[in-house]
């Protein structure tokens, strides 16, 4: 299955005669999605979500809109699959890099850390720690051996060691890249420089060009006086999320990381298409325990619906001068909607199958 999508990638690039840095990339990351596929339905017993969730992302509109024009969305989310890919083989070395990489070229995947670490301590995805719980208790009353009591507590055990490893590669690859990034940008200003004009950009919104999300159009209007106040808030409310959401899904890391990468889709400084096209493939890996979410058929059609009309209100505004820029960032704020009512959806279907789960168990 691998060698079929490699094959069919690379065939694609053929035939359209231009295989760039971006196509390649996207082309790697869609093999290294694929084996966090198989890893995790291999734990999972799920079959079909590594269908769903390849054919999500290879078939994506917005996937493929960003291998067209040649941007670097595609670099960035092959550091995050990569990330979470060595995360949960347990390959500390991978995962650090990856970590390493995402966070250099973008400085949101740094929440990433925690489900990372959950990952490398836990592994995948797994039912809460009652499930385990009330299994072992119920097993114990049933006359279950000792060697088999020892074995079903090793699930809940965290790997200490493993984290360990992590931090230490961690601090390997933060530390190689610096030393590089310094030598290449000794005569430009040094670190001090890239940081500024990279992370300190993201985070001060200086440029107001239109963009998918909705922060533009909203430090176009606030005043001058407000500006650092609204972007302290704006900034922080990416990080209130963190520890609520982990300590609810600490179970669930693998979601927890598509949650996230959602969440900073949804809130970032300077979103694109490319973003949207990472987590909807990640959403995929959890087809069967979201199946009775709500709203489906909203979602869907929405996205269809923004992905046709924004480039329209883009034209309008920008290009003809016939619409003003409240067309366009109508499609923005409606893409932000649709972005709050799938994770929060997909969060609830996510608790509701794990308390049907805990059911199911105690009965």
């Amino acid at each position: 299955m691998l060698d079929y999508f490699l094959l069919k990638k690379t065939g694609f690039g053929i035939e359209i005669h231009v295989f760039n840095s971006s196509s390649a990339c996207d082309c790697l990351l869609s093999a290294i999605l694929l084996l966090i596929i198989l890893i995790y339905t291999f734990n999972a017993a799920n079959v079909s979500a590594g269908d769903i969730a390849s054919l999500i992302y290879l078939w994506n509109p917005w996937a493929i809109v960003t291998c067209v024009g040649s941007c670097t969305s595609p670099i960035e989310n092959l550091m995050v699959v990569i990330m979470i890919y060595g995360a949960c083989s347990r390959l500390a070395p991978l995962a650090a890099f990856g970590y390493v990489m995402a966070t250099h070229l973008s400085l949101y995947p740094a929440i990433l850390i925690v489900p990372v670490i959950l990952l490398l301590g836990y592994g995948p995805d797994a039912p809460p720690t009652k499930v385990f719980l009330v299994k072992s208790s119920s097993d114990s009353k049933s006359g279950m051996s000792e060697y088999d009591k020892r074995s079903s507590l090793k699930v809940q055990r965290f790997s200490w060691m493993t984290v360990l490893h992590f931090i230490f590669w961690l601090f390997i690859w933060s530390c190689y890249v610096l030393l590089l990034s310094s030598m290449i940008l000794k005569k430009v200003g040094g670190l001090s420089e890239m940081f500024e004009k990279t992370y300190g950009f993201i985070l001060t919104v200086k440029d107001l060009s239109p963009n998918i999300g909705v922060l533009w159009y909203f430090f176009a209007e606030v005043f001058d006086f407000f500006r650092t106040f609204f972007l302290i808030v704006f900034n922080m409310n990416i990080l209130f999320m963190v520890l609520p959401l982990a300590i609810r899904l600490k179970h669930r890391p693998c979601f927890l990381a598509f949650v996230y990468t959602a969440i900073v889709a949804m809130l970032k400084s300077y979103p694109s298409a490319g973003d949207s096209a990472l987590y909807l493939g990640l959403l995929g890996l959890f087809a069967n325990e979201l199946a009775e979410m709500q709203f489906t058929f909203l979602l869907f059609f929405g996205y269809i619906g923004v992905s046709l009309l924004s480039p329209v209100m883009h034209n309008l505004w920008i290009w003809r001068g016939t619409g003003n820029a409240n067309f366009y960032f109508a499609t923005g704020l409606a893409y932000t909607c649709l972005q709050t009512v799938l994770v929060v959806e997909s969060v609830g279907s996510m608790i509701k199958h794990d308390r049907k789960l805990r059911l199911l168990v105690t009965s």
